[in-house]
Order: C-alpha cells, then sequence, then structure tokens
C-alpha cells in the first residue's frame, strides 16, 4: 500500500461534501478528495446533510408563516 493516501476520516468528509454544497472548490481539493473519500461514506454524509437542509428550510417556512 505504499504510495496510497489514507482514508480520509469523518470530518474531512462531512467537509468535502458541505464545501460540494456550496459550489467552491479548488482543483487540488478536489483531486485530493478523490484519491481519499471513500464514495459510501460521501453518499451517507451527502443524504444527511440534504435532509438537514430541507428540515431547516421546512423549520423556518413554519416559522415565518406562523
Amino acid at each position: 500500500m505504499s504510495g496510497q493516501q489514507p482514508r480520509a476520516g469523518f470530518i474531512g468528509t462531512v467537509k468535502a461534501v458541505l464545501w460540494s454544497f456550496v459550489g467552491i472548490r479548488k482543483r487540488k481539493d478536489y483531486h485530493d478528495d478523490a484519491s481519499s473519500l471513500d464514495p459510501k461514506a460521501v453518499i451517507v454524509a451527502g443524504v444527511l446533510g440534504g435532509l438537514i437542509f430541507v428540515l431547516t428550510i421546512v423549520a423556518v417556512v413554519n416559522w415565518v408563516v406562523s
């Protein structure tokens, strides 16, 4: 396994997913993420991030309307 980057941890995965939600990413960081992130962890973090985002929007709309 020489020459292989270590896998990113939970915080690194969440950070990469949050940056992808914003849409701002350097090419070097993208390539680093592509080689170090676990695809299953990225999917889980993306689904959870999207769910939290949607629930936050629903809560804000309910608060404003009431």
